[in-house]
């Protein structure tokens, strides 16, 4: 039997990471999910008009890199990798389940999903995939990361409307 890890020290390490993200850090985004449904593709594959839900506003943590252009034949191709950091919790709450290709907008600009990783759990254990018998109520899935490249919105397909 675990000693550390249960529902008691798994609420105490939440409460304080939600405070200092909305509290302290208060870094906001807004995410748009891909709606592939509704999203017609020809007969590459691609799609000319894409449709999105959002943006909703969640708080995070972001890592930015650092701008980089490559010339091409077209002109200057702009680049930047960008890390963002999400509770596991407030994605729930917002339900929202990331994926690759969705849309993240920070400070104007708009950033598409490349990798989604949900590899950080609370003492290591991770009760939905627990093999070990009586550990169903120790340890959690903390946080999802999600990795994007900087993504022009006549790419995407998103438009700003002024009012």
């Amino acid at each position: 039997m675990a000693l550390f890890g249960s529902n008691r020290d798994i609420k105490t390490f939440k409460g304080i990471s939600r405070e200092l993200t909305k509290n302290i850090i208060s870094q906001q985004c807004g995410y748009y999910k891909i709606v592939l449904g509704d999203t017609k593709k020809n007969i590459y594959g691609e799609a000319l008009d894409k449709y999105y839900i959002g943006p909703v506003l969640l708080t995070c943590m972001i890592e930015r890199g650092d701008f980089s252009f490559d010339q091409t034949e077209f002109g200057p191709d702009t680049k930047r990798p960008v890390t963002f950091r999400f509770l596991k919790d407030d994605m729930v709450e917002a339900n929202v389940h990331p994926e690759p290709g969705d849309v993240i907008m920070y400070n104007e600009v708009y950033y598409q999903a490349d990798n989604v990783n949900e590899n950080q759990l609370i003492v290591g254990k991770d009760p939905d995939y627990s093999y070990s018998a009586g550990l169903e109520n120790f340890g959690s899935s903390y946080s999802i990361t999600i990795n994007c490249h900087y993504a022009s919105p006549d790419a995407l397909g998103i438009t700003q409307q002024r009012l």
